[in-house]
């Protein structure tokens, strides 16, 4: 199975190196970070980003849970301003240790479909979009949410000068009659036309549950016009919250 993806991956990046984008601007990725972008795949193009994995890390009275995921969003322009997204996990790994020994699962995690719009704005240096969807559990019990869940969220975003950017985050997921909030402000600056950084921080509160929060770093390197690197950190700020969650991905884009 390894094999075969690392395959499949290479073939992309090949393929992606080899063709040409058509536009002088890549359009903006949704990963790494909490957020997504404030931008949309023009009509017809496509966008496959990927974690290579993504992981969390928690460690909660000497039980010590790690969990890696291969994070998968497929992105289609419907038109200049409309995306739909698939996002699903194919492949999860547990690894657990606590006082009765170690423990290890795999299986897939759930699957999702949203619809992505771009809003207009009378500022341009403002810019905003709004994220609805609905995801399936679908996946293995270890990896799934156990019941449908609908999600609807916005970014806003605003451009300080040509290199440091804002963006201000909300989303309200709603499963099996249980509402969580999220929010998240970001800042992120462009250090080179092909490399950018971000810090950002991030809260979420579900229903009769404690108020969990992180914050971090992540960077972005542009090995070409269609391809984008990415590796990200989070760390917990209180006992409820991961200890650690981040990774690795990659992004390609075709038009």
């Amino acid at each position: 199975m390894i094999a075969r993806a690392a395959t499949a991956l290479t073939l992309a990046v090949a393929a992606a190196s080899a063709w040409q984008p058509a536009r002088a601007d890549t359009p903006s990725f949704d990963r790494p970070g909490i957020a997504f972008s404030t931008g949309t795949l023009p009509k017809g193009g496509f966008a496959w980003e990927q974690g290579l994995p993504d992981f969390e890390r928690d460690n909660d009275g000497g039980a010590r849970s790690t969990t890696y995921s291969a994070n998968t969003t497929l992105r289609l322009g419907l038109s200049d301003r409309v995306e739909v997204q698939l996002a699903t996990s194919p492949f999860n790994y547990l690894r657990e240790r606590d006082d009765d020994g170690r423990r290890s699962r795999h299986g897939a995690g759930d699957t999702g479909l949203a619809l992505k719009i771009a809003l207009p704005s009378a500022h341009e240096r403002f810019s905003w979009a709004v994220l609805g969807g609905v995801t399936a559990a679908s996946g293995d019990r270890e990896f799934s949410n156990g019941a449908t869940q609908y999600s609807l969220g916005t970014t806003l975003g605003y451009d300080f000068n040509d290199a440091l950017s804002g963006s201000l985050y909300f989303n309200l997921d709603r499963s099996d009659g249980s509402d969580t909030w999220s929010w998240s402000p970001s800042l992120s600056y462009a250090i080179s036309d092909r490399v950018g950084a971000y810090i950002e921080a991030g809260w979420a509160h579900a229903d009769h549950q404690a108020t969990t929060s992180v914050a971090g770093v992540g960077i972005t390197y542009m090995a070409t016009a269609r391809i984008q690197l990415d590796a990200s950190l989070d760390a917990g700020l209180d006992r409820d919250s991961p200890d650690l969650q981040g990774g690795v991905g990659v992004a390609f884009y075709f038009e």
